[in-house]
């Protein structure tokens, strides 16, 4: 589709027709100054392609003029599908739609809104949503999430059309579609990712184990029955066993015998305690009788030994006495040579201190004059710092002016762009008539450029004066320079500062004054680390001055330390010698008190020898060995009789064992069968219940269900892998439709980004089919983080690149630019003309702008509006 003729009427500002007429192929310019109606054309354009007749939305409301009216717009066309044809669309009052050919209408209302919609593809934008550009939207996805929903469904289904797989469903809103109803259906099964059960799968699956285990309940039920038949079965043979009278009788014959074995056992067991009580007598007489005879004789004995003992440590305690009295004499003389010694070694220690104090107090003397001087200087230091640092306090800081240089920057930008936007006055004087034209009472020089921002008077010698009033465009910027002014002005009020000047001035002052306050703080930091204080304290801390410095009585410092040192040595080996002599006594101490201990001990021994001996001194010693015989003789005779019952009698604990085991097995027997007789009726009552709930048909009927729900499970997981096969197909299939979707396009646009950057090439993204990255000198770079005047120029001339391809299949397609190319500069807007030449061979261009000097250079056909001739 190629536009030819456009006619407005109550549109906007047209509140009469007006007609843009001799569109042609190729590039086509409509420059004017702002609000002249360019903005209302590509609404109007947009509206008659993209507005149906009989809404009432916000835009179309928006068309109708202040005075009212019922929009209507024509416009005339040539396609392929239709051929020269004149679009007809009123909005609002008697709204009609209507396409007409050679003054004939051949559709209507709903039919012309449809062959509209065929013509531009259905996406608001232009065709796959990029070709027509409006004002303030410069990027690939500008505009309202409706609208980029659209354009991204038309370019999937420009891909379709691009790749030639409509009907195989490669690619496109089919493409889309099928996947779509894959992962539908794969979802209502499985959960994305993972894959995991869901739904009716889940719901198979979740029967299937249900059922598995009701299966497995059922037959360990069964199994239980059978085992509980069993059981009881055997519970009645041994109950039968034991309630045989038969076995009965013969436990309580078996029990009867064992307790008459243990009566028995036990009687004998009596005889035989008193017999061995018997023996035990006699042996304890026969001893104590022996003990008596041996008595006496081991106390005769001990006291011969003890006696001996006794005079002995009466000897060595009269000689250890001697010896401590020697070794105390000894001691009192060290200590008497060790007191010598110690005040020796006093006085010359007090000659050593003397002769310390003397050289300390010159000492101190010197570091208390060091100490004042560095204090006097860390004082001017101080001094120095706090005057710094109330200058630093004054004046604008880092921040404040950089916010002034920024607002001092931003008035000359806006005074810039007012003069840019300005008429431009430049004298060209004829040779021979230098300086004879004055502006404004200023002489103009030969080739001076003038902008004319505001009214001027040009006063031209001999001739006259010329006035020169250049209306609302003197006014452009001039808004932007005001604010920018006041920003200033509040800056420098801010800061204290009157102009630009006294700012710098006054902020270089607080800078110098800032690094003195650091440079005093340093030396500061230098002579006082720990401040002033710190040093007076230091200074009050050292020793008074020596009152009297000519005393020279005391001994020079290393005289009277050698002295002190040969005192400390006489009275180390003083002490030396009083401590061996202490010890030597402590030991003859020792020695005195062990013996004496002894002594008293072999006295004690004595004492205790003669008592014993008194006590048995009386006694017969061949009286005791008779009495010993006799107790001999009757104590074997006990043990004779005790051995005689002992090779008679029975084994007790054996016939206790027999008596327990008898009792045992009847009390045994009789509780074994109580227990019987219990579980017996337990097992009954369990096989009575078990065999009234059928447990066999419900077992297999429960695995006849299990086996179906298996089956099914079974089946949704075939289904499941087959939908996940088909997703990956259908995604390998559009990633190979959309890779030939982006050859053509990237063939069309590389010239055009070489233009603009040698070498550059484009990264696409898979999920908008658009431009995803720039890749210039090896580096690749978001779209989105480049510049505004990149990002524009990069759009415009993807667009050009899809209106190329469009119309090398046939499907021509205008593209639309209204004021495109605010963010560009000077030397890429000339190649950016460049590239709208290049592409303009095979497609139809038609830009809109309010820059007449910039586009000036464009070319191409101009475009202006014209009363409509009706």
């Amino acid at each position: 589709m190629k536009l030819r003729a456009l006619r407005l009427e109550h549109v906007r500002r047209f509140d009469r027709p007006v007609q843009i007429d001799g569109m042609g192929d190729g590039l086509n310019l409509l420059c004017a100054a702002n609000e002249q109606g360019k903005s209302t054309l590509f609404d109007a354009l947009h509206a008659i392609f993209y507005t149906r007749h009989g809404s009432r939305a916000q835009d179309v409301l928006a068309l109708r003029p202040h005075a009212g009216g019922a929009p209507e717009i024509r416009a005339e066309i040539e396609s392929e599908q239709t051929g020269p044809v004149t679009l007809v669309k009123r909005w609002l009052s008697r709204p009609e739609a209507r396409i007409e050919r050679d003054g004939r209408v051949i559709a209507r209302a709903d039919e012309a809104e449809a062959v509209i919609a065929d013509l531009v593809g259905g996406a608001e934008g232009g065709p796959a949503g990029l070709l027509w550009v409006r004002q303030g939207l410069h990027g690939l996805e500008d505009g309202t999430g409706k609208a980029r929903d659209a354009a991204l469904a038309a370019r999937r289904d420009l891909l379709s059309s691009v790749a030639g797989e409509v009907d195989a469903m490669t690619g496109g809103r089919r493409m889309d579609a099928a996947l779509a109803r894959c992962r539908e259906e794969l979802t209502e099964l499985a959960t994305p990712g993972r894959a995991q059960p869901r739904g009716a799968y889940k719901a198979a699956l979740d029967e299937a184990a249900a059922l598995a285990d009701r299966a497995q309940g059922l037959a360990e039920t069964a199994r239980a029955l059978s085992e509980a038949l069993k059981d009881r079965r055997r519970c009645r043979e041994e109950l039968a066993a034991l309630d045989d009278p038969e076995a009965m009788e013969e436990r309580r014959a078996r029990l009867a015998v064992a307790e008459a074995a243990h009566e028995a056992a036990e009687k004998h067991a009596e005889h035989l305690d008193a017999a061995r009580r018997s023996r035990d007598l006699a042996r304890l007489e026969a001893r104590q009788a022996a003990e008596r005879l041996l008595a006496l004789s081991e106390a005769r004995a001990t006291r011969e030994t003890a006696n001996r003992a006794c005079q002995e440590a009466d000897v060595a305690l009269e000689d250890a006495r001697q010896r401590e009295t020697q070794a105390a004499e000894a001691a009192a003389e060290a200590e008497r040579t060790r007191a010598e010694a110690a005040a020796a070694k006093a006085r010359a220690d007090a000659a050593r201190r003397e002769a310390e104090r003397q050289a300390a107090a010159a000492d101190g003397a010197r570091r208390r004059a060091e100490l004042t001087g560095r204090l006097a200087r860390a004082e001017a230091a101080v001094a120095a710092r706090d005057a710094a640092a109330r200058r630093a306090r004054r004046g604008p800081d880092a921040e404040a002016m950089r916010g002034i240089e920024a607002a001092a920057q931003h008035l000359a930008t806006a005074r810039a762009l007012r003069d840019a936007r300005a008429a431009q006055l430049t004298m060209r004087y004829a040779r021979g008539h230098p300086g004879r034209v004055t502006l404004n009472g200023r002489v103009l020089e030969d080739g001076a450029q003038v902008a004319l921002t505001g009214p001027a008077t040009l006063d031209i010698a001999e001739i006259g004066r010329l006035e020169i009033d250049p209306g609302e465009a003197a006014g452009a910027g001039a808004a932007d320079m005001d604010a920018a002014a006041r920003a200033l002005a509040e800056a420098l009020a801010a800061a204290g500062a009157d102009t630009l000047e006294d700012a710098r001035e006054a902020a270089t002052a607080r800078e110098a004054a800032t690094r003195e306050a650091a440079e005093a703080a340093a030396r500061l930091d230098a002579l006082a680390p720990d401040g002033t204080d710190a040093l007076r304290a230091a200074i009050a801390a050292l020793p008074a001055a020596d009152e009297n410095p000519e005393d020279t009585t005391a001994p020079d410092p290393d005289t009277a330390e050698a002295a002190c040192a040969a005192a400390a040595a006489t009275l180390g080996a003083a002490e030396e010698a009083r401590e061996r002599a202490q010890a030597t006594l402590a030991t003859r101490r020792e020695a005195r008190a062990a013996a004496d201990a002894r002594a008293r001990a072999a006295r004690d021994r004595l004492e205790t020898a003669a008592a014993a001996l008194a006590r048995i001194a009386d006694a017969d010693e061949a009286a005791l060995d008779a009495e010993r015989v006799t107790l001999e003789a009757k104590e074997a005779e006990a043990a004779a009789a005790l051995s005689a019952l002992e090779r008679d009698a029975p084994d007790l604990e054996a016939a206790r064992a027999r008596l327990r085991r008898a009792r045992d097995v009847v009390t045994g027997a009789q509780a074994e069968a109580q227990e019987l007789r219990l579980r017996l009726a337990a097992l009954d009552a369990r096989i009575g219940q078990a065999a009234g709930e059928a447990v066999e048909e419900e077992l297999a009927d429960a695995r006849a269900r299990h086996a179906a729900a298996e089956a099914r499970a079974a089946a949704y997981a075939g289904e499941v892998a087959a939908l996940q096969r088909l997703e990956g197909a259908l995604e390998d299939a559009r990633k190979a439709a959309r890779e030939r979707y982006f050859s053509p396009v990237a063939r069309e646009l590389r010239p055009l980004l070489h233009l603009l950057w040698p070498e550059a090439e484009l990264v696409w993204a898979d999920d908008t089919l658009l431009p995803r990255a720039l890749i210039r000198d090896g580096q690749e770079e978001p779209v989105n983080i480049l510049s505004g005047g990149t990002q524009e120029q990069l759009a415009l001339l993807v667009r050009l690149a899809f209106a190329r391809m469009l119309a090398a299949q046939g499907r021509h397609a205008p593209v639309i630019l209204d004021d495109a190319l605010v963010f560009t500069d000077d030397e890429r807007i000339e190649r950016m003309f460049d590239a709208l030449h290049r592409q303009a061979g095979d497609i139809q261009i038609l830009v809109l702008s309010c820059r007449q000097r910039a586009f000036r250079d464009l070319g191409g056909r101009r475009l202006r509006f014209a009363p409509a001739q009706d």
